[in-house]
């Protein structure tokens, strides 16, 4: 089978293109591809798939031709990837199974379609650097308040829907983000968050030019563990501090450990701008030796 391997800020993913939906692909195979150590290695898989030939996105194939199928390290399936759209596009216009286009380009996924934009491109007061993509995530909803828990700290959070779910937790001063143990999943509270949580740790950043605000973030992904860097997550962050200093709309730098990544919330558009990059391609034989 054919692979293809690609990340966004460090967020990295096996991808594999599937255009009629023959591979009989199992939550046990996604899992050996995803191992560092006796498979590929990626925090997911992006499988690329007709609309048209997917049971689960066959009533978007009038908007969208291609379905990001999207599975995380451990198997399980996730609505939403703002990393993972990136890089599935930059696959799509790199291996010319779409075109180019003046307007955003259309992807379906488990959350619904989604519009993607190549740099350089303007959207607003968002700006797509050459070499770079942005996704419109659509307008994150904040849903309440909740908490993480880390050990013997209880950190008050934000619940924040990007079409799959986040728990954004500022921390408290004299808590250092760098000396948060992310081995383990933080707790949670499994009535507001029955399907799991990522959960995002935050603290404020230096000012940057060209941003209304600037946040450092560590995320643990539901699924897959501490990863550098989560697309959504980041959105779900701006979110939230926006409504924290009082904002509507604004431009928010988000730090990551594998990078930065650039909000623009704007009305009902929300623009998660940043890096997609291919690495190496191959093939691999499944089922992967134990």
């Amino acid at each position: 089978m054919e692979f293809i391997k690609g990340h966004g800020t460090g967020n990295d993913f096996v991808i594999l293109p599937d255009p009629d939906g023959a591979l009989a692909l199992t939550p046990e195979e996604v899992a050996a591809l995803c191992d560092r150590r006796r498979g590929i290695g990626a925090d997911g898989v992006l499988r690329v798939v007709r609309a048209a030939k997917h049971p689960e996105a066959v009533g978007y194939a009038e908007r969208a031709e291609w379905f990001m199928d999207y599975w995380n390290a451990d198997g399980s399936f996730a609505e939403m990837c703002g990393n993972g759209v990136r890089v599935f596009s930059r696959y799509l216009l790199d291996s010319g199974l779409a075109e180019p286009v003046e307007e955003a380009l259309p992807v379906a996924t488990r959350s619904g379609v989604v519009r993607v934009l190549s740099g350089p491109a303007v959207s607003g007061r968002a700006v797509v650097a050459e070499g770079e993509f942005a996704v419109d995530l659509g307008k994150p909803r904040i849903t309440g308040a909740s908490a993480a828990t880390l050990g013997p700290l209880t950190l008050p959070g934000t619940a924040v829907n990007c079409g799959n779910p986040h728990l954004v937790c500022p921390l408290p001063a004299g808590i250092a983000l760098g000396g948060l143990d992310l081995h383990r999943a933080p707790g949670f509270d499994p009535e507001v968050f029955p399907t799991g949580v990522n959960v995002e740790f935050t603290t404020a950043g230096e000012p940057v030019d060209g941003a209304d605000l600037h946040v450092l973030m560590r995320v643990y992904e539901r699924g897959s563990a501490e990863t550098l860097s989560c697309g959504s997550g980041t959105v779900a962050v701006a979110a939230v501090a926006l409504r924290d200093a009082g904002l509507a709309a604004g431009v928010v730098a988000v730090d990551v450990p594998g990078g930065r990544l650039t909000i623009t919330l704007d009305g009902e558009s929300c623009w998660l701008a940043g890096p997609a990059v291919l690495v190496a391609r191959g093939t691999v034989d499944l089922p992967l030796p134990a």
